[in-house]
């Protein structure tokens, strides 16, 4: 495609895009610049300075550089070309024991120093309704380092023309599979984060993501039902040798998953099929069955039933915005509670390469690690920043403190949480063989939770009955409803770490105002028994 194709395909030029709600629109070019580690740490000495100079007991400065791209598009027609920057700095001071925050785009000298005292006052203010003074975990300061994700190819770096090429010929190959409608897009970050404090520390971060993803319809014009399928990709910490596909892994009855590459065109064209066979699909008979749950599906149960629930701040009760609180109270850590069953080992971390939680230190500057939440069925700990720790009796911050800008506050957000493999080899084809009466499910569905995510519903994108071991054919309208500690006490059995995978959430909303992040969750094919299965098509009149 030359630059008039591209231009009559996507019928925008340069000046007609849109510009963001994130940030200022620039050229793609822009997203390559990177800002002198050297001038950073100069301008975080004279924050630090003028807010210790001001008053402040602690200080911690982040200047960040935020870079987001996004392309759409519709079957043969680009939609949206977004190329965003976003560059500041953040300051967050403690005065009087009290919690102040400033942050200002004015990176000159003058600018910084402003903020910091702005910090300070707004600090000594809060400090008059101070009933309990902030008490923070020791970090130990660990002077100049820096830390990339660990990426073979920058995603920046590849010209809008091949992404466009990509995703147009991914379009092109599921309308020739039997789809009617397509909608694909890529979304591509760049986080360059330099964290500064009177610790000690000064800390310069490059944290790249990735998610390519689409949306594929087919429809029976002679009754007008449509049926979709989503990806079946996952966003990942990753760089644009993500896409460069190869490495996908065969599954039962002829299904495909992906782990660190992903064949973006290959997943399409399995989409336009499924979505094809959807419409003859008989819908399913509720009542209890055997749910054997890909990785695809099982992460958001993970992110919903585990992860939010272990943050401390909803435990707390300090954060309900995004469904509520916690059930998981601190009363039943100290009980023994039992969360699952012998077999669930859930744990959090930010350190694994390739997802969407590891970076080198949060934005504390605390070096992430891996921790256990619940230990062989047995819930044992939370997620906690420097200023909860000493609540659930921890000498230290796990980690998992984050920002979505250099203009938001930093605040507890949820690592990566994922369920650890079964120990004995087990794989996804022989798990099946064991079932008499179940239901194989894929893919990210529509969900549904109370406020203490105790209660909730969970679709998928693909399902299968299963009989007597053996898959005997697609089928529809499929949620199962579970109470969260009796469905993780009916996990039977997991697969090995053979089959260990990853999905995610690129864009998880919490806080008030609200705040994104993004975050990833591991598993592998896992066995739920006597899970209550509803018909979502099944009319009430």
């Amino acid at each position: 495609m030359d630059r008039r194709d591209f231009l009559a395909a996507s019928g925008a030029s340069l000046g007609g895009l849109m510009i963001p709600g994130f940030g200022r629109a620039v050229a793609a070019e822009a997203l390559l610049e990177t800002m002198d580690p050297a001038r950073k740490k100069v301008l975080a000495d004279i924050a630090l300075g003028a807010a210790t100079g001001a008053g402040a007991s602690y200080c911690d400065v982040r200047i960040g550089r935020y870079l987001r791209q996004s392309i759409t598009t519709r079957e043969k027609r680009v939609q949206n070309v977004l190329n965003s920057e976003s560059t500041g700095a953040g300051i967050r001071v403690i005065v009087n024991g009290t919690w102040g925050f400033a942050a200002s785009s004015d990176l000159s000298n003058d600018g910084i120093a402003r903020a910091a005292r702005q910090a300070v006052a707004i600090a000594r203010a809060n400090s008059v309704a101070q009933t309990e003074p902030v008490r923070l975990a020791p970090v130990k300061g660990v002077g100049q380092v820096s830390w990339a994700t660990p990426i073979g190819r920058n995603a920046m770096a590849v010209p809008v023309k091949d992404k466009v090429e990509l995703l147009l010929g991914v379009n092109a190959a599921a309308m020739a599979a039997g789809a009617n409608f397509i909608n694909s897009q890529l979304f591509i970050v760049n986080e360059q984060k330099y964290f500064a404090s009177t610790d000690g520390s000064y800390i310069d971060q490059d944290v790249h993501r990735i998610w390519p993803n689409f949306n594929v319809t087919a429809i029976d014009k002679a009754s007008g039902k449509f049926r979709s399928r989503n990806a079946l990709s996952s966003p990942m910490g990753m760089g644009y040798e993500y896409l460069e596909g190869g490495r996908s892994i065969a599954l039962p009855n002829g299904l495909t998953a992906y782990k660190d590459r992903y064949d973006m065109r290959e997943d399409a064209e399995q989409a336009a099929r499924h979505a094809v066979q959807k419409l003859k699909a008989p819908s399913v008979k509720p009542g209890k069955y055997d749910l054997v749950l890909d990785p695809s599906n099982l992460f958001l149960t993970i992110h919903e039933n585990v992860g939010h629930p272990l943050e401390l701040d909803r435990v707390l009760g300090y954060e309900a915005n995004f469904a509520g609180t916690s059930f998981a109270t601190l009363d039943k850590r100290e009980q023994g509670f039992r969360y699952g069953s012998d077999i669930v080992t859930l744990f959090a971390d930010k350190i694994v390469p390739g997802t969407l939680g590891a970076v080198g230190y949060d934005d504390e500057g605390v070096r992430t690690k891996r921790w256990d939440l619940v230990k062989d069925g047995i819930l044992v700990n939370y997620q906690a920043i420097r200023d909860q720790a000493h609540i659930i009796g921890e000498a230290e911050s796990q980690g998992c403190c984050y920002a979505q800008s250099w203009s938001d506050v930093q605040f507890q957000r949820m690592a990566n949480v994922s369920l650890a493999s079964g120990k004995k080899p087990l794989k996804p084809a022989d798990m099946i063989k064991n079932v008499e009466k179940g239901i194989y499910i894929l893919g990210r569905g529509s969900f549904s939770i109370d406020q203490q995510r105790y209660n909730a519903q969970f679709g998928g994108q693909l399902f299968y009955e299963i009989e007597n071991g053996k898959i005997t054919g697609m089928i529809e309208d499929v949620a199962y409803q579970i109470r969260t500690p009796e469905f993780w006490n009916a996990c039977t059995a997991i697969c090995d770490e053979s089959d260990f995978r990853h999905g995610g959430s690129f864009f998880d909303g919490k806080g008030q105002p609200s705040q994104v992040s993004a975050v990833s969750h591991g598993a592998a094919t896992a066995r739920f028994d006597g899970i209550n299965i509803i018909n979502t098509a099944r009319s009430l009149g």
